[in-house]
């Protein structure tokens, strides 16, 4: 994202999502030195309403040139510092849809307002203290949320959670890099400093990033979710269980063999993991060539997906051709095996030793085992214990503070003199500044904020 051309200019965006035709309300904000000033030349107010910050105006938003009322709206003005940018911030509420908000906003940006860039208004925020930059971020990951657990854990974050815990980490590390420097430059004048004192407080720090780094990996399942793919051979109950699964009528189900020509997709949240499930083509030799073309799809599919469900029939028992599916899947995907149709296993028949969870997609027994297990395959079993979670800028931080934080323990290991400790502590605490911005560069917030949606 480029910089903006001036920083203390009055910008404009559409705040929320409007749709050709639909919802109620949209907003059009403001933020900048002439908010106000621009306000009051679009906004006519009748009677006597004063122009207070926070407090809402009813009036009509009119085209100064011709006079015309474009919209009827309610108005909210917050004078600076109390407003999110910490700027003077106007916000139009307007009808919802797209005609009369975007008069709207053409009628702001004529009278003086540019079009604000993504992430603007957060990076604003930023830049005037209101905001740090994980609490920047955490907007960000609120707006996108799938499920309500990963809503959950950016409200963590935009309460300061997170920065609370690496700002403590920072001070612990820069107390010890305080004692070090200080031997370095006035060691005769000091008390002797105990090496493997500050080695044990780097260690402490190390392990706890390294927990950070676990939870943010199982964090970043609740923010990007998982693709599954659902294969198996023809007529043995996929498409069922994606419908199943999805508790709506997503794919065709029929007794036919090679009904599902093509990749159904069908987007869930299963114990506040968001995952999207592809109902496959049954893999199996044909000469019918569209059917040919879904099976080189699953094939696709299955060689890409995040986890492998591997569906077969427990009254047809495992067959060679499950075992050739299986075998089919790429080295380090999660596979999980399901036996399905044990609803018609005779009283007493065991299911084949391969399935890992039984099911009967028909009637839905096993369905719970099953969502969990496949979360667990996954190595994200328990999500629900989290408190605070890396994104993955802040996890490439984290994870080079921590090799920082290693070879400094390596230095100390070699019993080197205590500049050397420095050097690789120096860049820890660098690290960790860069995650909630007391270190950081323009070039690295244009990165961040250029994810933002417009308007945020």
């Amino acid at each position: 994202m480029p910089s903006p051309v001036a920083p203390n200019d009055t910008i404009a965006a559409v705040a929320t999502a409007v749709a050709p035709g639909e919802g109620s309300v949209a907003i059009v904000r403001l933020s900048g030195p002439e908010a106000e000033a621009i306000a009051m030349v679009l906004f006519v107010a009748p009677g006597s309403q004063g122009w207070e910050s926070h407090r809402v105006l009813y009036g009509h938003v009119c085209d100064p040139a011709s006079g015309e009322r474009v919209d009827e709206a309610l108005l909210l003005l917050m004078r600076a510092p109390r407003s999110f940018t910490r700027e003077t911030v106007v916000e139009f509420h307007c009808h919802g849809g797209l005609i009369c908000v975007q008069r709207v906003l053409e009628l702001v940006l004529a009278a003086g307002a540019r079009r604000a860039l993504p992430g603007e208004f957060s990076q604003r925020a930023f830049l005037n203290g209101r905001l740090d930059l994980t609490r920047a971020e955490a907007v960000s990951e609120l707006v996108t949320a799938r499920s309500r657990r990963a809503a959950q854990l950016a409200m963590a974050g935009l309460d300061g959670g997170l920065q609370q815990r690496i700002a403590a980490l920072r001070e612990r590390l820069l107390d010890q890099l305080a004692e070090l420097e200080a031997r370095v430059d006035f060691e005769d004048d000091l008390p002797p400093l105990d090496g493997a004192a500050v080695a044990a407080a780097l260690e402490a720090v190390l392990a706890e990033l390294q927990q950070l780094l676990r939870d943010g990996e199982r964090g970043q399942l609740l923010r990007d979710g998982l693709r599954v793919a659902i294969v198996g051979r023809p007529n043995v109950g996929k498409s069922s269980l994606l419908n199943r699964l999805s508790r709506r009528e997503r794919a065709i189900v029929t007794d036919l063999p090679g009904t599902t020509r093509d990749l159904v997709e069908s987007e869930l949240v299963l114990q506040g993991v968001p995952l999207t499930l592809l109902d496959t083509a049954g893999i199996r030799s044909t000469d019918d060539r569209v059917e040919q073309l879904g099976i080189e799809r699953s094939r696709a599919a299955l060689r890409s997906a995040d986890a492998v469900l591997l569906l077969f029939d427990l009254a047809a028992g495992w067959g060679a051709d499950d075992q050739q599916l299986r075998e089919a899947v790429p080295d380090g995907v999660p596979l999980l095996v399901v036996g399905n149709k044990a609803d018609q296993l005779a009283s007493g028949v065991a299911p084949a030793p391969e399935a890992d969870v039984c099911i009967s997609a028909l009637n839905g027994s096993g369905h719970e085992q099953l969502e969990t297990a496949l979360l667990r395959c996954c190595g994200h079993g328990d999500v629900q214990g989290l408190q605070v979670a890396l994104n993955r800028r802040q996890q490439d931080l984290a994870a080079a503070a921590a090799a920082s934080l290693q070879a400094s323990l390596g230095a100390a290991r070699e019993q080197l003199p205590w500049d050397f400790w420095t050097i690789d502590l120096r860049a820890a605490v660098r690290s960790l500044g860069e995650i909630t911005g007391e270190e950081v560069s323009e070039a690295v917030l244009d990165r961040v904020f250029s994810r933002f949606c417009i308007g945020k």
